[in-house]
């Protein structure tokens, strides 16, 4: 690989980790052909981006990030794959954990590391906590659904209300009649 072609992925990397709010470092070594294009074409279907990158060109690339990435350096090590999510910072957490299920007791691609918001989670055992990560919109819409309950509450009490009105009135100007 030239210098320019180096820099050139070097540049691409740059401009994804400043673009990209989430992103995933897999370890695949020891998939099959067939499994990683199963994988691959998981990731296509989900909108994630996954592609295989050398170490010390991602780890150039990191440097130059307002995020300091140094405790992905003992993570950069041996195969890496990353995965882009342009939405939200779980849907690669939960597509690992469908994928492991799908293949039964291969448990791979390995999580090495994620960045969430420029939250750092290292390790497999983030998996978890990674997949109930909410994004931005499903926060948004928890805290309008938290501020709409106390409004319905008030509005059904009072429409509910006004209906036993409407009916008490009803019935006293039919007596009358």
């Amino acid at each position: 690989m030239t210098r320019e072609e180096k820099a050139s992925i070097i540049e691409e990397l740059r401009e994804k980790f400043s673009n990209f709010n989430y992103f995933y470092v897999t370890d695949a070594s020891g998939m099959s052909v067939a499994q990683i294009n199963d994988f691959r074409r998981a990731c296509f279907e989900k909108g994630i981006e996954y592609k295989v990158y050398k170490n010390t060109l991602v780890k150039k690339a990191l440097e130059d990030q307002e995020t300091d990435y140094s405790e992905f350096d003992d993570v950069l090590k041996g195969f890496s794959g990353i995965m882009f999510s342009p939405e939200a910072g779980n849907v690669p957490a939960k597509l690992l954990k469908d994928f492991y299920k799908k293949n039964g007791k291969l448990e791979k691609p390995v999580l090495k590391a994620a960045s969430i918001d420029q939250a750092l989670y290292i390790g497999a055992n983030q998996l978890d906590a990674l997949t109930s990560v909410k994004s931005k919109q499903e926060l948004i819409a928890d805290v309008v659904a938290l501020l709409q309950s106390p409004m319905k509450t008030v509005l059904s009490g009072l429409t509910g209300s006004g209906q036993k009105i409407v009916g008490i009135l009803k019935t006293l100007s039919e007596k009358e009649s």
